[in-house]
Order: structure tokens, then C-alpha cells, then sequence
């Protein structure tokens, strides 16, 4: 498939400053909630969207958790430095990274480089009664991003700790405001559980337990992946075309659950979120590598960006080959005494691709040529444009904090 002729400003369209939400609404699920059903527009509310989904479905939410991502550190010259954690460098996993102790290396951004060629930084934590002093230094530099290794003070204290008493929450940059203490709260889904995400799959923002207790009534079985979001989620599409963006990777853990639910209901989804929808689909080219090659190493089943648009992956060989491979993932992970899979995807939705397992999206509405978009548009086709639209002259609120939607095609 060529994306040299998918043209990005095909995927603009006006939203002014003044439908962005600032901030969510007091009550998460009285927002609005656009349904888009087999070409038809309608509108309802959150909290009565069990009325509106398929029971034979699985519904898939992404429990990941913000973390604290940004640090700051006052030189003794005064320059202020940010740190922002992108990913564990060492240790690499995201659970082991969480309860080091003494000292850890991630890849970060750093705000106000310019001003910390050289040296240490240094900040004191209040931590139980005790100052504990977190010590930050570069140690290496790729593509702009910089490995910075962390040292503190006290061999009983975690990282974890140390980003809960000095980190702040990192709300998305269009937000255009500074991070409030009501976004520790509001920035997470109720249902959040591993830390590891630098922004929050804010589809399931608009989850409460009544809403969730909804769902259990009307029978429809839920399951919970992880894909650690990162902030290349937030990454504009600078190339006049797509065939010169280049997706961030993002780590996924998928229990053997799931696989067995998913193939219980015949490959068929409810994806919360546009992260959920990336990594249930990435299951269908993790399943064709292991049918290739069964004695395949669990760290080489990643999927790359452009893979789905390989020759031998853009069409199924038979109508059942995405459940086959849900079923050799199955096991494979039995094979391997695998309780969850632990990979990564970089994999792009965009206009042409095929869906082999999500047949409806809950999700916000994305921003102006994002990669976003791109994968909502690769659901409903051009619709998009009649959807969006639809929320532009009906006072839907946008982006992150704002309204939702439910498309199914």
C-alpha cells in the first residue's frame, strides 16, 4: 500500500481555541455522547451508553496510569530544568523500573537543555520526615531525547516514591494551562492500575462505577490490557504526507485472558480508546509471525509501523485467519507458560487499513491532522468529516476533557 498520495491536510479541520475543555466536567459521565451507527448520527449521554453497545462483543479497556512525568530542578545559577520521563532505560521494565531503589536511568525530554551542558543536578525530598537529595545527570543523547541516569539518597525508598512526593502530572500541552492538584485525579481513568503512562487514554475518562455497573447488567464481559501511552501521542504529523511520519513505539501487556476472551467472542471488540484499538489489532500480526515461525522469541513479536501494510498482511488468506491467529497467540503463550504477552507496537492506522478485530470505537474527538484522526477516519472512512461536524455545530466539547463519541460503521 503507498501513502506517498495521503496527503495530511486532507485530515484538517477548524477547531477553535474555545471548544477545547479546558478542564472535565464535574460529573464525568454526563458528557455528551455522540453515536454514529452504520452511517446515522445521533446524540445521548455517557452514562446511557450500555443501551447502545452489543452485547456478544468484548469490551476492551487500557488500565495504564499517568505517572508523575515531570521533574524540575533549580540550577544554583537559577535556571530552571525540566526533565520529562519517556520510557525505563534501565531497568527497561516498567515494573522493575517503578521499585528501584537507589538509582535508575530513563529517556527523557529536557526543557531548557541550553542551560545544563554539564554537571549534576540536584533537588532535597521531604519524604516521611526525611530529605532525601534526588540527583540527576546525562549520560547519553539520540534524536533529541537524552538518557539521564537518577541517584538518591536512601536505599529503601523506591522511584516510585520519589515521583509521587517531586513529580508533577503532565496534562496535554493544548491544554495551555499548568498542571492543578484536581487533575491527579481527573487525568485518570477509575480504573487505572500500572503506572508507566506519560498521558492518559482519555477515552475511558468518562467512565464512573455507575456507568461500569451499567454494563455488568446488560451482560457485556470486560477485559483489561495495558499500553503505556507516550508523549509522542501527542506528536503533530509534520510531513506533508504520511508516508513520512514516523510512530512512536509504545509498550503493551496483554494477558492470556484476553486472547482466550477475545477468541470466545469470535474476534469481536469494543475498543475504549484509540490505545486499546492499537493493541488489540497489533494482535493479528504478533498471531501471523508465531504462525510463521511457532519457536519465535517473545521479543521479537513487536510490530512495526508499516507491517499491516505489508503484501502478506493486508488481507486475510480466509475470513477466520484473524481468529486463527488469535487462537496459535493462545498457544503460543500456553507453549511458553506466558500469563500475560509483553511486547510493543508502533503500528499506524491510517485510511486503507483493514480492521480485523474492533467493530466499535468509544473515543474523544482527536485534533486536526493527527495520527488520531487517521485512525478514525480508517473506521468510518469519510464520514469522519460528518461526524465532526456534527460535534462542531452541536456545542461538543473537544480533546482530552471533552466529549465522546461511538462510532460504529
Amino acid at each position: 500500500m503507498n501513502f506517498d498520495n495521503c496527503n495530511i491536510n486532507a485530515f484538517d479541520y477548524p477547531l477553535p481555541d474555545n471548544r477545547i475543555a479546558k478542564y472535565p466536567l464535574k460529573e464525568r459521565d454526563k458528557s455528551k455522547l455522540l453515536i454514529y451507527k452504520h452511517g446515522k448520527i445521533t446524540d445521548s449521554r455517557f452514562c446511557d451508553i450500555a443501551e447502545h453497545l452489543s452485547e456478544d462483543h468484548l469490551m476492551v479497556f487500557n488500565n495504564t496510569k499517568v505517572i508523575q512525568a515531570r521533574l524540575y530542578f533549580r540550577k544554583s545559577t537559577g535556571a530552571l530544568i525540566e526533565i520529562f520521563l519517556l520510557e525505563p532505560h534501565l531497568p527497561h521494565d516498567y515494573e522493575q523500573m517503578f521499585a528501584s531503589r537507589s538509582s535508575c536511568e530513563w529517556i527523557c525530554l529536557v526543557g531548557n537543555l541550553k542551560k545544563w551542558k554539564t554537571g549534576t543536578l540536584e533537588q532535597q525530598i521531604l519524604i516521611d520526615g526525611r530529605n532525601i537529595v534526588l540527583q540527576a545527570s546525562r549520560i547519553d543523547h539520540k534524536d533529541g531525547e537524552q538518557t539521564i541516569a537518577f541517584e538518591w539518597s536512601a536505599d529503601d525508598v523506591t522511584f516510585s516514591e520519589i515521583l509521587d512526593h517531586c513529580g508533577e502530572l503532565p496534562i496535554p500541552p493544548y491544554l495551555n494551562r499548568k498542571t492543578e492538584a484536581s487533575d491527579n485525579t481527573t487525568y485518570q481513568t477509575v480504573y487505572s492500575k500500572i503506572k508507566g503512562s506519560v498521558a492518559a487514554p482519555t477515552a475511558g475518562l468518562h467512565f464512573t462505577d455507575a456507568v461500569l455497573q451499567s454494563l455488568n447488567v446488560k451482560g457485556i464481559e470486560r477485559a483489561e490490557l495495558t499500553l503505556h501511552v507516550g508523549a509522542g501521542t501527542f506528536k503533530p504529523v509534520k510531513s506533508e504526507t504520511i508516508a513520512n511520519h514516523e510512530m512512536h513505539t509504545e509498550y503493551i501487556t496483554v494477558p492470556l485472558s484476553i486472547v482466550e476472551a477475545l477468541i470466545r467472542h469470535k474476534g469481536k471488540a469494543i475498543a475504549v480508546g484509540t490505545t486499546s484499538v492499537r493493541t488489540i489489532e497489533s494482535l493479528y500480526y504478533i498471531g501471523n509471525k508465531i504462525a510463521n515461525n511457532p519457536k519465535i522469541d517473545e521479543h521479537q513479536l513487536g510490530v512495526s509501523q508499516w507491517e499491516p501494510y505489508n503484501e502478506d498482511n493486508v488481507k486475510p488468506t480466509s475470513a477466520d485467519q484473524p481468529l486463527k491467529n488469535l487462537i496459535c497467540l493462545a498457544e503460543y503463550m500456553k507453549r511458553n507458560n506466558l500469563e500475560s504477552l509483553n511486547s510493543s507496537t508502533q503500528i499506524i492506522i491510517a485510511p486503507g487499513y483493514e480492521y480485523k478485530y474492533v467493530k466499535q470505537l468509544i473515543t474523544n474527538f482527536h485534533q486536526p491532522k493527527s495520527t488520531l484522526l487517521l485512525l478514525v477516519s480508517a473506521f468510518i472512512g469519510n464520514d469522519w468529516q460528518k461526524v465532526y461536524q456534527h460535534a462542531l455545530s452541536n456545542d461538543y466539547r473537544f480533546l482530552s476533557y471533552g466529549d465522546s463519541s461511538l462510532l460504529i460503521p
